[in-house]
């Protein structure tokens, strides 16, 4: 039996997370009041979807496909048949050629050779039966799974290209919980077999017809329906603290400031950003740990084609130095309804970089030529083909699981613990690299705690079955937490 969840809830974020919260919140109690501050002019975060001139275009290309049912039972409430089923279609462009990506032994034979294919298999021998001790970096944890001849083909220069840092200081808890129990042996299984459950494999998946901004703006629409209050431009400036509560939030919008009193608090803003906001401000150990935190950023270029589909993929990963694109996307092989006519084509070049860096501060124009450039050495278009582009910059793309992060991380947990109404959810509220899913998750867990349920936020995406543990947290009464846990377990 649920409690009563009538007193306002404040939201921090308008992406995947705070919106299933808010979404959540209302589905079991439609009288709950919830205001939901986003300080863009966009839902969804990362997972919003851009346009320009009729063209749309996907922030990083998110797949909709999970194994947690209520994440599932959302997507089909919020937008129904406007899901497309997509068959998956990805390359990796290594030494001048292009892989089947998943794994297929015979093109993989063919384009690497025999004589390298005999050297990885021994190499995966070799690190299966000497393998490193520990597992304490992204580089230790690929090798003792693939052998460190494929690490060095496919796994190293990539790496480093995507965090702007060597694996040997990317802690191995990012590739556990990104690649989970993927391995060589299992890949090529796969590849032979057809079977697959490989997250990282799987070969169809769901796609909303308009890209995946359409589920958070519609999202946003059906909370508004039942009475929440949804704003954009609405940026949250100071988290007022009383004590071990959180009493009000400062929000800055284009009608000037005001203060929001709140009885509970999500949040899905960047922990550094959110610690900074806190007044009065949190212990200087804490303060401290959140400068600790880091972020790679992103670019987007989106190039129009004056010719349909230059090729077929979804997304091709760039595995090679002599260009800086790490991933590219063909947005109609997502969906149709993303590009406006028959006749051009929408292609999403993405580069990885720092925020304020040299690739960072280039002009729109020069990047767009660069892209258009590096599409014609990659052998995919034409540069004379690209008729348009247009340049989307992302900060705060992806949390760095470097050296120092996990520390730090543990520091600001235990502090935010002691909060009694408040809760940190999704990919930057947590620094966790959470897929989709993943985030919608902790936000539907955080709204469940308010309304008196007892799950942990924090043990959503990890190297285990969570969809397990999470149908069985549903299933059992709400234990009681120990002494000083209940921050911990319910509202960290």
């Amino acid at each position: 039996m649920t409690q009563d969840t009538r007193g306002h809830t404040v939201i921090i974020g308008g992406g995947p997370a705070g919106l299933s919260a808010a979404y959540e919140l209302k589905r079991i109690d439609p009288a709950a009041p919830v205001t939901v501050l986003e300080g863009s002019s966009y839902f969804g975060g990362i997972a919003r979807t851009e346009t320009y001139k009729g063209f749309r275009f996907d922030i990083g290309g998110h797949r909709f496909f999970t194994k947690v049912p209520e994440v599932e039972q959302m997507w089909r409430e919020v937008l129904g048949d406007e899901f497309l089923r997509r068959p998956r279609l990805s390359r990796i462009y290594y030494r001048g050629r292009y892989f089947d990506y998943p794994l297929k032994p015979l093109n993989a034979l063919s384009q690497i050779g025999l004589y390298e294919t005999v050297r990885i298999m021994l190499s995966y021998i070799k690190w299966k039966v000497r393998p490193h001790k520990q597992e304490d970096t992204f580089e230790q944890w690929v090798m003792n799974r693939f052998g460190g001849r494929l690490y060095m083909h496919f796994f190293a220069s990539y790496t480093e290209k995507v965090w702007g840092i060597s694996p040997r200081d990317i802690q191995a808890e990012w590739a556990a919980q990104r690649i989970k129990s993927l391995s060589l042996s299992k890949a090529v299984i796969n590849a032979l077999s057809g079977r697959n459950e490989t997250v990282s494999l799987i070969e169809e998946f769901d796609y909303p017809r308009k890209g995946p901004g359409m589920m958070w703006e519609w999202t946003a629409d059906r909370v508004r329906d039942k009475g929440g209050a949804v704003e954009l431009n609405a940026h949250v400036t100071e988290v007022h603290r009383s004590g071990n509560r959180i009493e009000a939030v400062t929000v800055r919008t284009p009608e000037g400031a005001r203060r929001i009193g709140a009885d509970n608090v999500i949040n899905s803003m960047d922990l550094r950003t959110l610690i900074r906001s806190i007044t009065p401000p949190p212990p200087k150990p804490v303060t401290d740990a959140a400068e600790v935190l880091r972020f790679r950023d992103f670019i987007l270029v989106a190039l129009v084609l004056d010719k349909p589909d230059p090729f077929p993929d979804n997304w091709i990963y760039v595995h090679s130095g002599d260009v800086k694109v790490g991933r590219i996307q063909n947005f109609r092989a997502w969906s149709r309804d993303m590009v406006p006519n028959d006749h051009q084509a929408s292609i999403g070049m993405e580069y990885f970089c720092w925020e304020g860096d040299e690739l960072w501060n280039t002009d729109d124009a020069e990047l767009v030529a660069r892209a258009a450039e590096e599409l014609e050495r990659l052998g995919l278009a034409r540069r004379e083909e690209v008729v348009d582009g247009a340049v989307v910059r992302q900060t705060k793309a992806y949390p760095i699981y470097d050296t120092q992060y996990r520390a730090a991380l543990d520091v600001i947990v235990e502090w935010l613990g002691t909060l009694e109404n408040f809760q940190t959810v999704g990919r930057n509220g947590q620094h966790r690299y959470n897929n989709q899913d993943h985030s919608m998750l902790t936000g539907i867990l955080a709204a469940r705690n308010i309304a008196g349920e007892n799950h942990d936020v924090w043990n959503v995406n990890v190297d285990r079955a969570y969809h397990e543990q999470f149908e069985r947290a549903r299933a059992e009464p709400a234990a009681a937490p120990e002494p000083g846990m209940v921050a911990a377990k319910r509202t960290a």
